[in-house]
């Protein structure tokens, strides 16, 4: 589940856009997770098809002498419940959940903030003047979170990263202090 890419304004005239690229489900750790669950799968579903059909179908131990009852039916079970999972990875991979943009214009005083959801792709406008903070925020731990968001007028802070693994602490603080001078507003740490 690769750190967050803010690319260079796309615009020729960078002192009035900024246009920030966000990674979704689309990562290397990701696809290794959906491979790993996938093969499990397949394994012990297999195992439960060799213990049922007394016949060995994988070609690692001599899983024809499991009974089927109860070792077989249970490993078929977790076979199907992995293989279930797996299917739900790697739809989330092909339709890359969480990608988009934060595009800031100066220019029509909107922030937009879109991303790639399961079913369609979620559109927030905001108005530039309602900002009032580039907000960083660190938490190490079991759970680690770092990331940037937007302290709104009125309004729940609105995250700009990706969830996932945490940023780099360096290019967290340098990404967090070109937004707010961008935006001429202050940077809040954590």
């Amino acid at each position: 589940m690769s750190s967050v890419s803010f690319g260079p304004p796309k615009n020729s005239n960078s002192n009035q856009l900024l246009e920030q690229t966000v990674l979704g489900s689309r990562r290397l750790s990701n696809i290794l997770l959906a491979i790993v669950v996938t093969i499990g799968g397949i394994g012990f579903f297999l195992a439960s098809l060799s213990s049922y059909f007394d016949t060995d179908l994988l070609p690692v131990g001599h899983l024809s002498a499991l009974v089927w009852i109860p070792q077989g039916l249970v490993m078929g079970l977790y076979g199907l419940a992995a293989l279930l999972l797996s299917a739900y990875l790697w739809t989330v991979i092909a339709i890359d959940v969480g990608a988009g943009s934060n595009r800031f214009d100066c220019k029509s005083g909107k922030a937009v903030i879109e991303r790639r959801g399961f079913r369609k792709i979620i559109n927030i406008e905001i108005p530039l003047k309602e900002i009032l903070a580039v907000k960083m925020e660190v938490r190490d731990g079991i759970n680690p979170r770092r990331r940037l968001s937007l302290r709104l007028q009125g309004r729940r802070n609105m995250p700009l990263t990706r969830i996932g693994e945490p940023i780099n602490l360096a290019q967290l603080e340098q990404e967090g202090a070109k937004l707010a001078r961008f935006l001429g507003v202050p940077l809040e740490g954590f």
